[in-house]
């Protein structure tokens, strides 16, 4: 077996510190963070891991609850049946062609301790995002809107 570029390990306050600062150009700017004591204990859950490739963070991914638009929860949107994964990435190494690397290895990381299938909530603006994981083996399930966005429920089988 090839040794992965990436490695992921358990999310620090440096590393939740720099993802918070990140900056996305629009319209992806809509997935820039604020910087709050509930982003920190968010991304310092437990739920959270921080992706490294070369000794440097190049993204993160959760699992869980942390996945899930909290609006589609009362729409029955995330039955217990799928485990929920969210992924970003450093803002700098978006639409460079690297993404499927990135979110092979997330999804075989997560795959490795979970014989759930995968479900993930994905702005429906994203096409960028959509089309990748169209590629991966995720398919359109549902949709959902907020004051602030559609989105689009996509899940994948177990394989």
């Amino acid at each position: 077996m090839i040794p992965s570029l990436f490695q992921a390990v358990p999310m620090t306050v440096d590393q939740a510190t720099a993802i918070l600062k990140w900056t996305y150009p629009p319209p992806y700017d809509f997935y820039n963070m604020e910087t709050s004591e509930e982003a920190y204990a968010e991304l310092l859950d437990g739920s959270y891991q921080a992706v490294i490739a070369h000794k440097q963070l190049v993204g993160f991914f959760c699992t869980g609850r942390s996945a899930q638009v909290p609006p589609g929860r009362p729409l029955h949107l995330y039955p217990d049946d799928h485990l929920d994964i969210g992924l970003g990435r450093q803002p700098e190494l978006t639409g460079q062609g690297t993404g499927f690397a990135f979110c092979s290895f997330v999804l075989d990381t997560v795959k490795a301790k979970s014989a759930l299938p995968l479900r993930l909530t994905v702005a429906s603006f994203n096409e960028r995002a959509i089309h990748l994981y169209e590629q991966l083996g995720f398919q359109r399930h549902a949709a959902f809107s907020t004051t602030h966005a559609t989105f689009l429920i996509m899940t994948q089988s177990h394989t």
